[in-house]
């Protein structure tokens, strides 16, 4: 193997390997704004699951705002029913 051979083989491998790496970062490039486009994506699908959470969530706030408004109305009735049949115990213990 001869001098200019061996600067020939060198000089072919440094080459190489400079255009693979400029083909590199070439594709990282790429790469790099498909990435950007799907996080983007990702985020507003995030954004809207999370909308659909928020109206979850207020349906079941109002499911238990009308639970504890049951609650209330069950409360009040017992306590007329109470007043009621206190009156009337009352009422049977005076006749006896």
């Amino acid at each position: 193997m001869t001098n200019a051979q061996l600067w020939m083989m060198i000089a072919g491998f440094f080459g190489a390997n400079t255009l693979l790496i400029l083909y590199m970062k070439a594709e990282m490039r790429r790469l790099e704004g498909k990435i950007d486009a799907l996080r983007e994506v990702m985020l507003n699908n995030f954004a809207a699951i999370e909308k659909r959470f928020e109206a979850i969530d207020k349906r079941f706030e109002a499911i238990n705002q009308r639970f504890d408004d049951m609650r209330d109305l069950w409360r009040a009735e017992l306590h007329r029913v109470e007043g009621v049949l206190d009156a009337r115990l009352k009422s049977l213990e005076d006749r006896s």
